[in-house]
């Protein structure tokens, strides 16, 4: 499934009510005071954290290659009357007007990226988005396999007007040689009668320490730290822009 494809309508309406982890705005709120504004959120999906952050103050843009999901995002920013950038594009093709002292992702969104092909053309573009001193932040994990008997289990949720969401797994396949774990997901919308049922595939691609250094290095970007919390398999990488060989 290509990425910008991966949350149209169904999908994007369940992402909120199912989605597993809500991320935590204090470390990214953290990053851009420290690095300093304009920031930008690469795959800000429906909001979180962008919208937490932008009510405290900061000076954070959003992108995301989902037309709904940007949509979604807007709408939750007029509810809570919020005035936020938006811009509907993909992170490997970024072409944006401004230069940034923060451009960050929120949780392992960049595992999202298909293959090594498509996360140095992402990180070419950080590159090309970098402000002077500015530097980069990007979360990435290792997928576990999903469990043989959490194959088939339905996570059930209700949405606000009363319809019944449900999201379970149908299969995975993964290629420990390429590095990717490909996982079936059912989305399912049942109200008043009315059904609609979308399967799609979830492609995660992971990187070892190693070959992430090589990635960000042929995106023009240098590794300067990695930081992983006790207890938690997301590592987060920070890059600032390689300096010119002259």
């Amino acid at each position: 499934m290509d990425a910008v494809n991966f949350s149209p309508g169904i999908v994007a309406d369940l992402h909120g009510p199912l989605r597993p982890v809500t991320q935590d705005p204090e470390p990214y709120a953290a990053f851009v005071e420290e690095c300093g504004g304009p920031a930008l959120e690469l795959g800000c999906g429906d909001g979180d954290p962008l919208l937490d952050l932008c009510k405290r103050g900061l000076d954070v843009e959003g992108v995301d290659s989902s037309a709904d999901m940007i949509e979604r995002c807007r709408r939750r920013a007029r509810e809570q009357r919020l005035r936020v950038v938006l811009h509907h594009q993909r992170i490997e093709s970024l072409h944006l007007a401004c230069r940034y002292r923060a451009i960050f992702l929120a949780g392992p969104t960049f595992n999202l990226l298909p293959d090594d092909p498509t996360a140095i053309a992402a990180l070419r573009g950080i590159r090309g988005h970098l402000g002077e001193g500015g530097t980069a932040l990007v979360p990435l994990f290792a997928p576990r396999p999903t469990a043989a008997d959490d194959i088939g289990q339905v996570r059930v949720a209700t949405a606000g007007d009363g319809a019944e969401l449900r999201v379970s797994v149908l299969s995975e396949d993964r290629n420990e040689t390429e590095r990717t774990q490909t996982t079936l997901l059912r989305y399912e919308r049942h109200h008043n009668g009315r059904s609609t049922v979308v399967d799609r595939p979830w492609v995660l691609h992971w990187h070892t320490p190693e070959s992430f250094e090589d990635l960000a290095a042929a995106g023009g970007l240098v590794v300067t730290s990695m930081e992983q919390t006790p207890g938690s398999a997301v590592q987060r990488y920070r890059l600032r822009a390689a300096r010119s060989a002259g």
